[in-house]
């Protein structure tokens, strides 16, 4: 049986779907190994096709002059268009990304488009501001009668925007930034990672289907030279990416000498502090669910888990029991709760990783080999470690895989003295039943959001990011499409 979208094998430059002038590439799913699908491949001449239409559109093209409410009904027909693609795109992500499906009909379908959803209601109240009147001395006037002025700020899109993205979570990464550069008036070229480009393809599809203008949104494929191309090109005014630390920092110093703004979503190691009043099952329980989701392959998961050393040997324990019970395989069976690592360089990396965390002295409490009976894809087992400590690279380095690291801890100041020694800052978790104590050690976390005792559930009307080397800027929230739009304040004169 095809999987949907995989048929795409062109490229969407200017409203025209293109033929790859770089051939094509075979797309694999990683818990079979099979070949998915034969994706196109851009060439460096026609990702200046893209860079170049998009320029057109929004120098010349009507997009960046409509007004929002005109923006926005172009992008609630994407929202429709998308919602009646759900099913096709929750069975792409289950073949490209190996995403278990509990969590791919959520987080990796409805909650993307909910965030756009989320994003329209915002850009709707989006007007200008009108500042407090100045009464001031007129400067050619001296001693004269007084200048009496107002200032309005407006807002207007940033201008030709690239965007990078990773493989995780691909659906949503590439609809967070094509949602809020859009409907701020920007134009795009999206360039997907190479493992899932259907996830962006699609999108051509959409924009044929709403009748978005052409040039607007450019989506092509390649690798690194394609990659540097929308990084350094003076056409290009601003840089998004979601993905790795190591290739944001080469993004910032590939974007310095033109001086883009440089937008990035990366990595991180987040704690998750277990209290010593915390319900220890409860916790346990949700550390392995979280380590569980899409096989540790997102950069917000908790792998830092510190635990109270008074209740850290139930913790352990409770943690071992659970992780036995994930169900690692194919998801394209629905009782699966874990899938496979997008390849198998990203299961070397894990092996890596856990090879050290051995070596290190930290006791390896289950898993961490490949999976009995799996050898088609590539697999982990749920992998815990006990007595670590917060020096060893298994709890300093972003492992990407359902690695956990139990480190224990004696008092709140402790827990967040170690919680705040990363290089990174994306997200942090607390379990505690003294709600008032969690949200005060909350507040003292160095990290873009935190989660009190499960969170909310959603993040749509929320903005994340990363504080330190895990970003700079925020997705979704209230002000996510002041991320592109610049501000222009005009002065005025009143009274004549």
């Amino acid at each position: 049986m095809t999987v949907p979208f995989t048929q795409i094998d062109r490229l969407y430059i200017d409203g025209q779907w293109i033929a790859p002038e770089a051939g094509t590439e075979g797309v694999t799913n990683p818990a079979t190994g099979a070949v998915i699908g034969k994706a196109p491949l851009a060439s460096v001449a026609q990702v200046e096709a893209a860079i170049a239409a998009a320029r057109k559109a929004f120098d010349h093209g009507p997009w960046p002059t409509m007004t929002m409410d005109e923006r926005v009904d172009v992008m609630q027909r994407m929202v429709d268009a998308l919602l009646a693609r759900q099913a096709d795109v929750a069975a792409l992500i289950v073949a490209e990304v190996g995403c278990a499906q509990h969590i791919t009909q959520g987080m990796q379908v409805l909650n993307p488009i909910n965030h756009l959803i989320a994003a329209i209601r915002s850009a709707r109240r989006d007007e200008e501001e009108r500042l407090p009147i100045d009464v001031t001395p007129n400067m050619f006037v001296p001693g004269g009668p007084m200048s009496v002025g107002g200032t309005t700020v407006v807002r207007e899109p940033f201008g030709v925007v690239s965007a990078i993205t990773g493989y995780n979570f691909p659906f949503l990464l590439n609809l967070a930034k094509i949602s809020p550069a859009l409907l701020a008036g920007c134009t795009m070229v999206l360039k997907p990672s190479q493992f899932t480009p259907y996830s962006a393809l699609l999108f051509g599809q959409i924009c044929d289907e709403i009748g978005l203008p052409k040039g607007v949104l450019n989506i092509i494929t390649g690798g690194i030279p394609e990659g540097q191309l929308l990084c350094t090109d003076d056409r290009i005014d601003m840089v998004t990416f979601t993905g790795s630390e190591s290739v944001g920092a080469a993004i910032m110093a590939q974007a310095a000498p033109t001086l883009k703004k440089v937008h990035l979503e990366l990595g991180g190691k987040s704690a998750m502090i277990v209290r010593h009043d915390a319900d220890v099952q409860r916790a346990a329980a949700m550390a392995v669910g979280y380590l569980s989701v899409n096989a540790g392959q997102g950069c917000a998961i908790p792998t830092r888990l510190l635990v109270h050393n008074s209740i850290r040997p139930a913790f352990s324990a409770i943690a071992k029991a659970v992780a036995a019970q994930i169900k690692v395989g194919d998801a394209s069976d629905p009782t699966v709760t874990m899938g496979p690592l997008i390849r198998e360089s990203q299961r070397a990396k894990v092996e890596h990783y856990i090879a050290l965390g051995k070596a290190a002295g930290a006791t390896l409490l289950c898993g961490g080999s490949r999976p009995a009976g799996l050898d088609g894809g590539f697999f982990i087992e749920m992998t815990l470690f006990d007595d670590v400590t917060n020096d060893m690279a298994i709890a300093q380095d972003e492992i990407f895989g359902p690695v956990g690291c139990i480190i224990g801890f004696d008092s709140d100041d402790e827990a967040i003295e170690i919680a705040n020694a990363s290089r990174y800052g994306l997200n942090g978790a607390i379990e505690t039943a003294d709600a008032a104590a969690g949200y005060a050690m909350a507040m003292r976390i160095r990290a873009g959001s935190v989660s009190l005792n499960g969170g909310t559930g959603t993040m749509s009307y929320a903005p994340i990011g990363g504080y330190k080397r895990s970003g700079i800027g925020r997705e979704y929230g209230p002000n996510w499409l002041r991320e592109y739009q610049h501000e222009k304040s005009v002065f005025y004169p009143i009274g004549r």
